[in-house]
C-alpha cells in the first residue's frame, strides 16, 4: 500500500526546516479516509502511532458519518476534500501520503503540493478542521442554512483559508532560496485567479454553490490573491489572531446578507 518516496534539492531542504524527519510515502491507490486496517499498516514503517479522537459532542447535529468516524476511536487517516497530498501527525514521525491521483501531473505542480503539505505539518496545528473548531463545530453549523455536506465542505474551506494566512508567508519567502518551488506557487496561483474574478457573479446567478464557492476563494489565501466579496474578509489579521471565533462571526454575517 505504501512505498517511501525519496526528496532531493529543495523538497529536502523544505523537509529538514519545516518537518525534521517526515516520512513522505507514495500511496498504491487513492482513498478519501484510510480506515484502521489500512491506516494501522503504517505501523511499521514508523515509530509508533498516536490516534486522534474527539468528543462526540463536538459534532454538530446531523454531521456527516464520515465525521463521526473520524472523531471516535478507530485510527483513520484522510477526509473527503483533503486532495492528492495528506499529512498526519497521528504518526511518529509525521508522515506525508502521496495520492496516485496525481500520477501524470506536472512535476513542479505535484512538488508544491508536497511542499504545501511540510510546512503545514510543521505548523503543528490539527490536521482536521474538527481540531480547529473544536467545540464551536455546532456553532457554525447553526450560523449556516446548509444541509450536513454544504457545513462541511464551508468548514474544510475556512480552516484552509486560516492555515494558509500562515504557510504563505513561507511561499513568499521561496522567491531568493527556493526559486523552482516558488514559481510553482505562482503558478497554481495564476491559474486559480480567473475563477476568482467570476467567482461573485457565480455565487449571485446560483451558478456556483455557497460552498464550492468559498472552497475556491479559500484556496486563493495561501496564494496570496485578492479575494471576492464576501470571501475579502477572511484575508485579514483579526482571522489569523482569532481563528474560530472570528470564522463564526464572519459566517453568520454573510448568510444575514444573502438572505435579506
Amino acid at each position: 500500500m505504501f512505498e517511501p518516496r525519496s526528496l532531493t534539492g529543495e523538497l529536502a531542504g523544505i523537509r529538514t526546516e519545516h518537518a525534521p524527519d517526515a516520512l513522505v510515502l507514495d500511496c498504491e491507490r487513492d482513498f478519501e479516509t484510510l480506515g484502521p486496517a489500512v491506516a494501522e499498516s503504517l505501523g511499521p514503517l514508523v515509530d509508533g502511532l498516536d490516534p486522534i479522537t474527539y468528543p462526540d459532542e463536538w459534532l454538530p447535529p446531523e454531521a456527516p458519518d464520515v465525521l463521526h468516524r473520524y472523531a471516535a476511536d478507530g485510527f483513520t487517516i484522510g477526509m473527503p476534500g483533503d486532495g492528492g497530498v495528506v499529512w498526519t501527525a497521528q504518526t511518529t514521525p509525521k508522515t506525508i501520503l502521496v495520492k496516485p491521483r496525481l500520477r501524470g501531473s506536472p512535476d513542479a505542480f505535484v512538488d508544491f503540493l508536497l511542499a504545501d503539505a511540510l510546512v503545514e505539518a510543521g505548523l503543528d496545528f490539527p490536521e482536521h478542521f474538527l481540531g480547529f473548531f473544536e467545540s464551536s463545530c455546532s456553532d457554525l453549523a447553526a450560523a449556516t442554512p446548509l444541509d450536513s455536506t454544504g457545513t462541511y465542505q464551508l468548514a474544510a474551506a475556512l480552516y484552509d483559508a486560516f492555515c494558509g494566512l500562515h504557510t504563505r508567508e513561507v511561499f513568499i519567502g521561496w522567491e531568493d532560496d527556493r526559486p523552482r518551488l516558488h514559481d510553482a506557487w505562482v503558478d497554481a496561483g495564476e491559474r486559480l485567479e480567473p475563477r476568482l474574478a467570476a467567482l461573485s457573479n457565480e455565487v449571485a446567478t446560483g451558478e456556483t454553490a455557497f460552498p464550492a464557492a468559498a472552497e475556491l476563494a479559500c484556496s486563493g489565501v495561501k496564494h496570496d490573491l485578492d479575494l471576492p466579496t464576501p470571501f475579502g474578509a477572511l484575508d485579514t489579521r483579526a482571522y489569523r489572531e482569532y481563528g474560530p471565533e472570528y470564522a463564526i462571526e464572519w459566517t453568520e454575517r454573510t448568510f444575514e446578507k444573502l438572505d435579506g
